[in-house]
Parts: structure tokens; C-alpha cells; sequence
């Protein structure tokens, strides 16, 4: 399994597998596209809004690596996309569906994602 699809947080990620640490039920991958971008606000709290600090979440930048569960990996076969060319699909499409969802949470979310979106040089 060279590459994976890897979940971490929130965000879904293509990824290579660079080690497993079978002791530990771990697996170090370097994110190579983004399939879902992370969800915005609390991770403890989801969907509220009234918490002490709404995070902007961005997604795992291009060959990032990180550390994520063994029990969260997929194999992934199939081309891979273009990093820049997946992340702003994944962040479209989570703007559509907080632009279908009219709750405080998702107006804040959007708002959250629009930021990223320019810091990440889309705007």
C-alpha cells in the first residue's frame, strides 16, 4: 500500500505511506491532495458556536507529514490529483454545502473557510 487515503481531524487526505509503527497503531504520512477539507470551529464542541474560541482550520499543507491512526487509512488507488487543484475542489465543495445551511455555525464556518481560502491564495 503506497498510498493511502488518510482521515486526520477532520480532513481527508490523499497520502504516501512513509512508516507504519504497528507497536504503537500508528502510521507517518506525507499528504500529497486534499480530499475533504477539515471542518471549522471546535473540534470538541462541533457545530456550536458559543465556545471560547471558533478555530479557523486550515487543511495539511502540500508533503506535510504527520502521524495518524492505522485504523484511519484506506488503501488509495487511482491517479493522483495536483495538490493546489484538490484542496480549492475541497474547499468549494464545503462552501456549497455551508451555503445550503442557514445556522450561525455555518455563517461563522464560511466565514472561517473564506479566510483560509485567501491565506491559502485563492482570492
Amino acid at each position: 500500500m503506497k498510498y493511502v487515503r488518510a482521515f486526520y481531524k477532520t480532513g481527508v487526505y490523499i497520502a504516501e505511506l512513509m512508516e507504519r509503527q504497528e507497536n504503537m497503531q500508528r502510521a507517518l504520512v506525507k499528504v500529497l491532495a486534499v480530499l475533504k477539507h477539515p471542518i471549522q470551529g471546535d473540534l470538541h464542541h462541533p457545530k456550536m458556536i458559543d465556545v471560547p474560541l471558533f478555530h479557523q482550520r486550515k487543511a495539511l499543507a502540500h508533503f506535510e507529514k504527520t502521524w495518524v491512526s492505522l485504523s484511519s487509512l484506506k488503501p488509495y488507488e487511482g491517479e493522483v490529483p495536483e495538490y493546489k487543484s484538490s484542496l480549492l475542489q475541497a474547499i468549494d465543495e464545503q462552501q456549497k454545502v455551508l451555503q445550503q445551511d442557514e445556522t450561525e455555525w455555518a455563517k461563522a464556518s464560511l466565514e472561517k473557510l473564506n479566510e483560509c481560502k485567501s491565506e491559502y491564495g485563492f482570492n
